[in-house]
């Protein structure tokens, strides 16, 4: 028990989705009388969607404040003293206590806690190179980055940007700055954008992202970002040639931000996250536990430990956690691997393994492409839409879905997301009883008519 007041002590390090989610459930199970909740946050802003960030610099979301869920001023009303710009530097497992520096005076101190919530997110990978650091060079991670982009636009005269990385953010960014006006390159490392798809699917989100304008640059490396002679980013160079920029958005993706942990002696896996059990405490820990995207999670369709660095995964740990630190019992069983963005109209989905994922894990498997319409294909507005499915040999269990397309084809995947966490076979989901009527679906759904087309496949086997 905390030694001021026979309360116990919760505290909280990082004052986003899962730390305040946390937070917030522990309080509506216990009120300030039995748990005294304290959390710090190294920002300036709390509880608010990360997600967001590319549609607020594009122009769809008009003002950033609503990105925030709630303020700090509203988490304070709840009786959770929130202390921000306030970075936790270091934690004393043995001790049962934190280290705090005030950002802005350098003053530390420590606090001492019962229970501990460790909710330090996720960085930009910067890549160890000459120039990642100069001005107009941006990771787009928080809030606060996503403001300092802004600012640099604004203040940039010159429209030529250039996003280094073509996963999620680098494509979402890529599309943000063509709608101001930019003119936008992307440098990718891999073979095809959005690695999280296979190529081939992969190839369809770059001719579209071309057809907007963007011009692609794969299967390369950067080198260096080139600088001025004011010091500021002027390009972007690579084996052979130099892109010229006025502002650089850096999107190869992001680490678990868990030097804190480490430094600690807490465990962490392979990719870098914390580990936790099904409870969302570290393991081997009684009194911490951890969420979002410092943590690895169980991946139900492989049976390993994967990195997912997604707000959904955030807020449900920090339910979880928030209901067993409050007394109640709740668990967190792991993800299928759901994910969906779009480019422009371009919507882009996928759920379960890709190919390689099955192949490292040892499956075999046979693989399907359909492509079909997201409507009656009479009906107006109709649009093409390519399903890509992954079914296990002999068995026929449904293992991933990647699915691209326009209107109506990104939250498609959802249908596949719920077989996949039913074990369902692809045979059992061609009797899906799915909604119809033709400005929704053609009468057989086009994930459905990728099941029958895996369901013949595996019966061959």
């Amino acid at each position: 028990m905390s030694m001021d007041s026979g309360r116990e002590r919760l505290v909280v390090i990082g004052g986003d989705a899962a730390g305040m989610s946390a937070a917030s459930q522990a309080r509506r199970l216990r009120g300030p009388d039995e748990l005294e909740i304290v959390a710090f946050e190294r920002g300036h802003f709390s509880s608010y969607s990360a997600c967001g960030i590319p549609y607020w610099v594009g122009g769809d979301v008009a003002q950033r404040d609503q990105l925030i869920a709630r303020s700090p001023a509203e988490h304070r009303a709840r009786d959770i003293d929130l202390r921000m710009r306030t970075e936790v530097t270091e934690i004393d497992v043995a001790g049962k206590r934190v280290r705090a520096r005030a950002v802005d005076s350098g003053a530390e101190s420590w606090t001492s806690y019962d229970k501990l919530v460790i909710g330090t997110g996720a960085r930009p990978i910067r890549p160890d190179m000459p120039g990642a650091d100069a001005p107009g060079v941006h990771g787009v991670q928080t809030l606060d980055d996503g403001q300092a982009l802004l600012d640099t636009l604004g203040r940039t005269r010159g429209r030529r940007a250039v996003v280094v990385g073509a996963g999620y953010i680098g494509v979402e960014m890529a599309e943000a700055l063509i709608n101001r006006g930019y003119e936008v390159t992307v440098v990718n490392r891999g073979s095809e954008p959005m690695s999280t798809l296979d190529p081939d699917m992969g190839r369809l989100v770059h001719k579209a992202m071309e057809g907007l304008g963007i011009t692609m640059v794969d299967d390369t490396e950067v080198t260096e970002l080139l600088t001025g002679a004011d010091g500021r980013v002027r390009a972007v160079a690579t084996q052979d040639a130099e892109y010229p920029a006025d502002v650089v958005i850096l999107g190869i993706g992001v680490r678990p931000e868990t030097g804190l942990a480490e430094a600690a002696g807490l465990p962490l896996g392979r990719h870098g996250g914390l580990l936790t059990d099904l409870a969302m405490r570290v393991r081997g820990h009684e009194d911490i536990w951890a969420g979002g995207d410092c943590v690895e999670v169980l991946n139900l369709v492989s049976g390993q430990e994967q990195y997912v660095p997604l707000g959904t995964h955030a807020n449900k740990h920090g339910q979880v956690i928030g209901t067993n630190v409050g007394g109640g019992y709740a668990t967190f069983p792991g993800v299928v691997g759901t994910a969906v963005s779009k480019v422009c109209d371009l919507e882009i989905a996928r759920t379960g393994l890709r190919e390689k994922d099955a192949l490292r894990v040892g499956l075999r498997f046979e693989t399907v492409t359909i492509e079909s319409t997201s409507r009656a294909g009479y009906y107006p507005g109709a649009s093409p839409m390519t399903v890509k499915m992954l079914a296990e040999r002999r068995t026929g269990r449904l293992l991933g879905v990647q699915i691209v397309g326009r209107e109506g084809a990104g939250k498609r995947v959802d249908i596949a997301a719920v077989a996949l966490t039913a074990h369902m076979t692809v045979e059992q989901m061609t009797a899906l009883d799915l909604g119809y009527a033709p400005p929704f679906s053609p009468v057989w759904d086009p994930v459905l008519v990728a099941a029958r087309k895996a369901a013949a496949k595996v019966r061959a086997f």
